[in-house]
């Protein structure tokens, strides 16, 4: 009964290190698709406003989805600037889950 235990806990410790493996991948893919396909807009720094584009640390995957693929805002959102500027970009619906990683995992703190 007790190895069942280690086991079972062993198994638990190695299917977390890949989670969290897997999300530090997930926010290193995201950061570097940022900073290939959305620098020209906004801030390389996510946290800050760019010359177009404003800040969008801590952007929900149903923002960047919504924004990136179909160049709307999800149902409720208040955009925090008027313009319109920012096109659909759907060839990087791919890369939309990873884009959200890297930005949620600039929120600000509460």
């Amino acid at each position: 009964m007790r190895i069942r235990v280690c086991l079972a806990v062993a198994a638990s410790a190695v299917a977390l290190a890949c989670q969290q493996s897997s999300d530090s991948n997930a926010v290193d893919l995201g950061r570097r698709a940022y900073l290939a396909n959305c620098i020209a807009c906004h801030n390389a720094d996510p946290t800050k406003d760019g010359p177009i584009g404003p800040a969008i640390a801590g952007s929900s995957l149903g923002l960047v989805e919504a924004r990136v693929v179909h160049a709307a805002y999800p149902p409720g959102y208040t955009p925090k600037r008027t313009t319109q500027l920012m096109p659909a970009q759907p060839f990087l619906a791919p890369q939309v889950p990873k884009l959200a990683a890297y930005l949620e995992s600039l929120a600000p703190a509460p």
